[in-house]
């Protein structure tokens, strides 16, 4: 950041001399920014831009660099020149062997891909999808999909049949690479039949690449396919040309299909990883994610930095809790990346992972996936050691990266997300759009233009369904659907979905303030609360789920202790009018709570519609609650 500001100033821009002058600076001239930005970052354009960076206009009908052409792949194997023998991508499995590619070998195995694909007739806009999991191939399918200018896609093989299919049939691929199976902690898991079921319910596919994982005799299409050597070659394609499709979670209806430009990643990954995480060339960098998770297109951009990128797969509990640690240790990451909900197991677990494992070189422990209470940034210093820096970011699918984040230069504060990153223009507003005052809870928006806001919807050919998404409520500005709550040094709070507003007489709750209280007892594994409004204008019906921890039970002293502790560390507003055991709460693949489809669910809609059960991670606790909020409304007089 400070080689930047100083790569500014001599330009003859303006004095930044700290990270407040630069943040804001950033925010308010997000042309100029970008621009110098993509300067330094050293971008490689085949067409220059024209002179103007952003074609202004309100969101979303902004445009950014104009006229230029590049490729996303061509930025994620700059290295292979310059460091040809150094180590890019190293893989951790718990269902094969550890293997790692060096960047000449990632370079060519991309280019014999892209070969390969090109033998199968793809071209620049088919869509190429993987049913696999967070390893060495799926980063290079992607890599060879994207140098051609053909759209990617991907789903972790723990996706049930409909969850995928739900997903794909919107943007009917051409080739699917599928593996055969995978094997998560203990417990090995043929997905054969999964794959025919998906394909056939694609009449779009012609080419099914199968990948030899699991079972030692399957088929090895993957070999085939990179059977012919080949030469690296890049389709240069305009900023916002399609470079790969997230899907949202789909707990309410199909999935969105929301489509990232090559552009938009490439600069927003390349400024988030470089500046505030401040990861170099050389380092090494690891975050727990699955292939549905865009957490997992954030981590393979960390060979647009030059680091070398630690792909795991598997069980992150298994052995125990340490999995993920000892593998921190093994293969020296400078930066780890987790969860939320994992951080607190691990310190409801009572792990010391700085003391079982050498973690010396780990300077940043990265979270997000959920608002990480203070309780577990102090544990990482803790726990993990003093001189790791806990580093909680906040952001979405929608735009494959944070608004909110890690700061180097400033201080970080427990339970406090540091800053808006840098080209990030975050407000707390109101209901009606205006800013809110320092230390009032608002809705979260996004005033000004980035980069990397979706090319759009793939099918909303007029627009329509994006603009409704984000742009709705407040006419040319996103509105992400979040509470955020600023401070005077510029940090944030988010606590919760907007849409599931606890509102008590007119007081807005946060459902994270709940959980960092109810999740903090060593009785409770985990929860969520809901509030059922009165449709008379009454106070309603807050209700509290509550999951025990093995050989607890939901005892009157529990649920005394529960009632008693939310009213004390919060409010009588906070206490539940209900509290319930339940065996399980599942969430969707990404450790996301389902606080909406839980309430859809207690008031009466079809379950089908509430979530789509195959997108979960415990399907069988869905049926349960299904069945539970049944029970419960025929009960009631």
């Amino acid at each position: 950041m400070a080689a930047f500001a100083t790569n500014v100033m001599d330009a003859g821009g303006p004095a930044l001399d700290d990270a407040a002058t630069l943040l804001g600076w950033s925010l308010g001239e997000p042309a100029a920014f970008w621009g110098a930005y993509a300067t330094f970052a050293g971008t490689r354009w085949h067409e220059l831009p024209t002179e103007i960076v952003l074609r202004d206009g309100p969101m979303p009908a902004t445009r950014w660099f104009p006229g230029g052409t590049l490729s996303y792949a061509e930025h994620a194997l700059a290295h292979a020149s310059v460091r040809p023998d150094d180590v890019a991508v190293v893989g951790r499995s718990q269902t094969r062997p550890r293997d790692s590619l060096t960047w000449r070998e990632l370079a060519d195995a991309v280019a014999r891909c892209r070969a390969g694909l090109v033998r199968l007739g793809v071209r620049r806009g088919d869509r190429v999808v993987a049913y696999a999991p967070n390893i060495s191939e799926t980063l290079v399918a992607m890599l060879a999909t994207a140098s051609l200018g053909a759209i990617w896609s991907s789903c972790p093989p723990e996706f049930g049949e409909q969850a995928v299919i739900d997903r794909w049939s919107q943007i009917e691929p051409r080739v699917v690479l599928a593996v055969d199976g995978y094997r998560y902690g203990d417990r090995e898991l043929d997905r054969r039949a999964a794959v025919s079921a998906i394909v056939s319910a694609l009449p779009s596919v012609e080419h099914v690449v199968a990948l030899r994982y699991l079972l030692p005799g399957g088929d090895d299409g993957w070999a085939e396919l990179l059977g012919e050597a080949a030469r690296p070659s890049f389709e240069p394609v305009s900023f916002d040309h399609p470079l790969w499709i997230l899907f949202s979670s789909g707990t309410t209806g199909l999935p969105k299909a929301i489509v990232h430009g090559h552009g938009g990643m490439t600069l927003e990954h390349h400024k988030v990883l470089a500046f505030h995480h401040d990861l170099r060339a050389g380092e090494r960098f690891c975050w727990f994610s699955t292939t549905g998770w865009m957490m997992w297109n954030y981590l393979v951009s960390g060979l647009l930095v030059g680091a070398t990128v630690v792909l795991f797969d598997g069980d992150p509990a298994s052995p125990d809790l340490l999995a993920l640690w000892t593998l921190a240790a093994d293969e020296g990451l400078d930066v780890l990346g987790l969860s939320a909900p994992f951080v607190m197991a691990c310190r409801k677990a009572g792990l010391s992972p700085g003391a079982d494992a050498d973690l010396t070189r780990l300077r940043e422990v990265g979270v997000t996936g959920a608002p990480l209470p203070a309780d577990g940034s102090r544990w990482i210093v803790e726990a993990v050691g003093g001189h790791v820096r806990p580093s909680s970011l906040s952001g979405g699918t929608d735009v494959c990266t944070a608004f909110v984040g890690p700061m180097p230069s400033e201080p970080v504060r427990a339970g406090v997300i540091t800053s808006r990153l840098l080209g990030c223009d975050v407000q707390a507003v109101d209901e009606n759009g205006q800013p809110c005052a320092t230390g009032d809870t608002g809705e979260l928006v996004v005033t000004a233009p980035m980069p990397s806001m979706p090319v759009g919807f793939w099918g909303d050919d007029d627009g329509s369904r994006m603009r409704a998404a984000y742009f709705e409520r407040f006419p040319g500005v996103w509105c992400h659907g979040d509470w955020v709550t600023f401070d005077a040094a510029g940090g944030c709070v988010i606590t919760g979905r907007s849409d599931a507003t606890l509102n008590r007489g007119g007081v807005r709750l946060g459902t994270s303030d709940f959980y960092a209280v109810v999740e903090a007892l060593p009785e409770i594994a985990d929860s969520v609360v809901v509030h059922l409004e009165d449709a008379e204008g009454g106070p309603g019906r807050l209700i509290l789920l509550v999951v025990c921890s093995p050989g607890a039970e939901l005892s009157d002293s529990l649920l005394a202790e529960i009632r008693g502790t939310l009213r004390e560390r919060h409010s009588p507003r906070h206490v539940p009018d209900e509290i319930h055991a339940v065996p399980g709460l599942p969430r969707t693949m990404s450790g996301k709570k389902l606080e909406i489809p839980i309430k859809r669910l207690l008031l009466g809609h079809d379950p089908s519609e509430v979530a789509a059960r195959d997108s979960l991670d415990d399907p069988e606790a869905f049926d349960h609650l299904r069945k539970w909020a049944a029970d419960r409304s025929s009960a009631k007089p």
